[in-house]
């Protein structure tokens, strides 16, 4: 009587379907997904820093010199 049939589950997938819609499924798990993840790593003790984005130069102030040459 507890066991679930496949008929069971195909009222389950429907009723998800109907709440969330086909687009919104692999977001979600996507993010269940990553949340697994990062638990795992936690629980390890390894920690998953992103790399830090190249540093980007200053913009070069136009000098004098190029300021003439254009003249």
């Amino acid at each position: 009587m507890g066991e679930f049939s496949i008929f069971h589950w195909m009222v389950v997938l429907a009723i998800i379907l109907i709440f969330f819609g086909g687009k919104r499924i692999p977001e979600i798990m996507k993010g269940f997904g990553e949340g697994i993840r990062s638990f795992k790593e936690g629980m390890s003790g390894a920690s998953h820093t992103p790399p830090a984005p190249p540093a980007q130069a200053p913009p070069v102030a136009p000098t004098q010199q190029a300021s003439e040459e254009k003249k």
